[in-house]
């Protein structure tokens, strides 16, 4: 099978997926080429999907799951907007499927209307097909993870040079235990706005700020079930979508436990405070293999070689 011919069976494969019916495998096709580079099944798949500098032209499906899947039809966030700004542009992480970026900007203007803010700073989303990233996270595989910066927007004419080395501000305290003298009700506002969407399934942020926003709320609280401790992200929040409806590709992360979380945040600052001692019997842990072609689903080959 020629090249081209191949590409057309690939991309037919990856419509089947997107109707909701089965993706066919592609262990037994010819191995595709992106960009002089071969596409092997035992190739480090971050180098691969590292080197695709735009999208595959094919419906915006997200396939597998948030740490070990792709994007097909990527869509880009506007470098800037009226209530944004996208940063770090030279990572080229400002991609994601349709939902997320309507998402970013409904976020965005909502957050707008808080005094001291003229909107957000929008971090790394996903590379124009998605998969594994050369470097950091371990997430933001299939176009539907967002990292918004807590510090306020307070110009949106910062030209490219400044989107890279304008330092994000740090908003903890004792490790994560708390939030310092930064955190007022902006943030606060800002990750409520984020878990109201109806889309959003999960933010990830430092166990002081859910401590805090969980004695600061005096409304509803529904929205901070969604809300969950994790290390670091003192300086952004990290929003994740469920899978969009009708997207069978997709592998949802189960839903968070009932309840508000805000006894586990607690747990988490008291073992922050104080540590439990280590576990004698514990496995030394094991450091993460890289995912290789052969990890992803098999629509992934053809994400690639569109």
């Amino acid at each position: 099978m020629k090249f081209p011919a191949l590409i057309g069976a690939l991309a037919l494969t990856l419509v089947a997926a997107c109707g909701g019916r089965e993706v066919t495998s592609t262990a037994s096709l010819p191995v595709p080429q992106l960009a002089g580079v071969e596409v092997t099944r035992s190739g480090l798949a971050k180098e691969l999907f590292g080197a695709a500098g735009l999208p595959a032209a094919l419906p915006a499906q997200p396939f597998g799951g948030y740490a070990k899947g792709c994007l097909a039809g990527g869509v880009a966030l506007a470098e800037t907007g009226p209530t944004w700004q996208a940063m770090r542009l030279s990572r080229n992480r400002n991609w994601g499927h349709p939902e997320l970026i309507d998402m970013v900007q409904k976020l965005s203007r909502k957050v707008a209307a808080q005094p001291g803010t003229r909107g957000i700073y929008v971090g790394d989303m996903s590379q124009p097909r998605g998969g594994p990233m050369l470097t950091g996270h371990r997430s933001h595989q299939i176009g539907l993870d967002a990292d918004i910066w807590l510090m306020p927007a307070t110009r949106l004419d910062l030209s490219r040079a400044e989107r890279e080395n304008l330092s994000a501000v740090s908003f903890r305290r004792q490790k994560g235990a708390f939030v310092n003298e930064r955190w007022s009700r902006t943030q606060h506002e800002l990750v409520k706005a984020a878990a109201q969407d109806p889309r959003t399934s999960r933010i990830f942020i430092f166990p002081g700020a859910k401590v805090r926003m969980c004695q600061d709320e005096t409304g509803d609280r529904r929205w901070l079930r969604k809300v969950r401790p994790w290390f670091g992200h003192h300086y952004h929040m990290h929003v994740r979508l469920s899978c969009p409806p009708g997207a069978s590709t997709c592998i949802d992360q189960d839903p968070p436990p009932a309840g508000d979380g805000c006894a586990d945040a607690q747990q988490w600052v008291n073992n922050i405070l104080n540590p439990p001692p280590p576990d004698p019997n514990a496995p030394p842990p094991q450091p993460r293999r890289e995912l290789r072609m052969a990890d992803l689903p098999a629509a992934c080959q053809a994400v690639l070689a569109q």
